[in-house]
Parts: C-alpha cells; sequence; structure tokens
C-alpha cells in the first residue's frame, strides 16, 4: 500500500509501540492522527512532529470519541491505515494471597479496554474505509491489531490479560473474512517483551534479566521493530488473517 498523502490513524500513539509507529508513517509520507488518552503527552508529541500529525483525547471503547478521531483522519486525507496499539494491563489472580476472589472489576475492566476497545476501533475505521476507491492491489485500507504472546502464555496474575489478548487474536481471522470481499485487510502483532514505557518504570537489573530471557536475540525489542512490521504488514497485500509473534523465540514460563 502507498501511503503517501494517505491519512492513517494510531491509536496509543503519544508513546511507545504507538508512537514509533507514528514515526515510521511519517517517513513513508502519511498523514497520521494519534489517538490516545487526554492524560497522555499525545498533544506535546503532535506539536514535535510537525504539521502532518494531529492529535485527538479519546478512549478507543468510546463510540463517539473514536468517530471523531476518523473524522479528524478524514480531513486529512483517504482513512487508509489503523494501528491499534491502545492497550491495559491488570493483575488479578483466581485466587489472591489473602484468600479473597480475584477482582472481576480489573478482569472487566481489561477486558473493556483490549478487547471490546479492538473491536470498536476497528468496526469503525472499516466502515470508513470500505467507501474507499481500491489501489490498483485492490486494497480500500488495512487495520492491524496488537496483542500479545500472554495470548498463549499468559503467566501467573495475567487472568485478564491473557484473556483480552487471545480474544485479539480469535478475532484477526475473523474480521480479515468479514471484511476480504470489501478489500480490507487485517492483521494482528503479538509481541513480547519490548522496551515500552511500562518497562522503563523497572529497575535497571531487572531489565536487562528480562532481555536475557529473550532466546535471540537476548534484548527486549525496540519499538521500532514493532513499527517496521506494522509497515510491512501495510505493504505487503498477500499478509492477511494471520497474527504474527515478534518475539526472539521467547516463550513465557508461568511466572
Amino acid at each position: 500500500m502507498n501511503l503517501q498523502g494517505a491519512s492513517a490513524v494510531v491509536t496509543g500513539g503519544a508513546s511507545g509501540l504507538g508512537l514509533a509507529t507514528v514515526r515510521r508513517l511519517l517517513d513513508q509520507g502519511a498523514k497520521v492522527t494519534i489517538a490516545d488518552l487526554s492524560s497522555s503527552p499525545g498533544e506535546q508529541v503532535a506539536r514535535e512532529l510537525g504539521a502532518n500529525v494531529r492529535f485527538v483525547a479519546a478512549d478507543v471503547t468510546d463510540p463517539v470519541a473514536m468517530d471523531a478521531v476518523y473524522d479528524s483522519a478524514e480531513q486529512q486525507g483517504v482513512l487508509r491505515a489503523l494501528v491499534h496499539c491502545a492497550g491495559r494491563g491488570g493483575a488479578v489472580r483466581l485466587v489472591e494471597k489473602d484468600g479473597k476472589p480475584g477482582s472481576l472489576e480489573t478482569y472487566e475492566a481489561v477486558i473493556r479496554t483490549n478487547l471490546i476497545g479492538s473491536f470498536n476501533a476497528v468496526r469503525l475505521a472499516a466502515a470508513r474505509m470500505v467507501r474507499n476507491q481500491p489501489t490498483e492491489d485492490g486494497d480500500r485500507g488495512a487495520c492491524i491489531m496488537t496483542a500479545s504472546v500472554a495470548a498463549y502464555e499468559g503467566q501467573i496474575g495475567q487472568i485478564p490479560y491473557a484473556a483480552s489478548k487471545a480474544g485479539v487474536v480469535g478475532m484477526t481471522i475473523v474480521a480479515a473474512r468479514d471484511l476480504a470481499s470489501k478489500g480490507v485487510r487485517v492483521c494482528t502483532i503479538a509481541p513480547g517483551l519490548f522496551d515500552t514505557p511500562l518497562l522503563a518504570r523497572l529497575p535497571q537489573q531487572v531489565r536487562d534479566s528480562l532481555g536475557q530471557s529473550v532466546p535471540h536475540p537476548a534484548r527486549l525489542g525496540a519499538p521500532d521493530e514493532f513499527a517496521q512490521l506494522a509497515m510491512h504488514i501495510l505493504s505487503n497485500h498477500m499478509l492477511n488473517g494471520e497474527t504474527i509473534r515478534l518475539d526472539g523465540a521467547i516463550r513465557m514460563a508461568p511466572r
């Protein structure tokens, strides 16, 4: 897909994997709308990155807010790409250390952001993309979701996160089949251990230990490596309905 002059939306684009993707999209000539929470540095990031970037504060589970994101994106050009990076964690065990049952409220909140938010972001983007004129390769647009290796090997305490990301993986082929006749592709990236702001809060020795747990390369992934894969998915028209692990061959231990 030729992104020169096209419009793209990146949710969670104010930091981490999303911000790296915003930078790569700009390099490809796209005009980018960042959707992130009002508490994020999105407005500052958009100012720093220049005229081809907009920021619209939005919770990905809010249909009205996300419609405003896509309205803004279409003011910049034809909406061709969504890279959905927004998500959250939340530790829950079935039975906590004090013997009480795990928090249903936390479980529901994580599922809502990561799984329902993914469905909401993709359905609203796709409804715009299907109206586009197809490119010479037949694409009207492409959506990339973000899962996690936790979808396959969730660790103890990751029940809501693993369940939500497994749901994203399960959605991928169905969404791709649903939109195939309309010329919109859907893929998912399942990252392993990446050097994101969340991990940046950990002590360096913990970060180093996490990196050494990756078989090869024995380090944390760089956000730009995620962004590079996202760009390849957008450019390779045969990539559709696939979840791609990006993890250095790691398989997570129980804890």
